[in-house]
């Protein structure tokens, strides 16, 4: 299980990146909200995570990184409106979070195959799971 400090460094990087645009729209603020609860955040917390970021900590555990890989493609598709540039940061955050390159570059491909682009979460683990063995 990951400690507080983690937690929080997840949930202010999940804002960064939903501010791309230097907005949050509401839709993103409540999906940040529910992750936050899911993560034990409070709203307290949360809301200074939003004015007030706390440096990044890699997680060690390799299916931690990749539940929060797999938030971040659920963030990024909350608009439906992706372009070149947010799978180039997905890939990017993916990449600094250890995963590795092919297994992003698999799962940014099978999206386009999937309702609404989200990968369900068994597909993402099998991907991720072979390209670590």
């Amino acid at each position: 299980m990951i400690n507080r400090v983690e937690k929080l460094s997840l949930l202010s990087e999940m804002i960064a990146f939903a501010r791309i645009d230097n907005n949050l729209r509401e839709i993103e603020h409540k999906f940040l909200l529910g992750v936050a609860k899911q993560l034990e955040i409070t709203r307290e917390d949360y809301d200074y995570l939003l004015d007030n970021p706390v440096t990044h900590i890699n997680l060690k555990s390799h299916s931690e990184r990749i539940v929060q890989f797999h938030r971040l493609i659920l963030l990024m598709n909350l608009d439906r409106v992706i372009g070149d540039k947010d799978l180039i940061r997905l890939h990017n955050f993916g990449l600094r979070m250890g995963l590795g390159h092919e297994a992003i570059n698999r799962v940014l491909d099978l999206m386009e195959s999937f309702p609404n682009k989200i990968v369900p979460p068994d597909f993402l683990i099998d991907i991720f799971k072979t390209q670590y063995n």
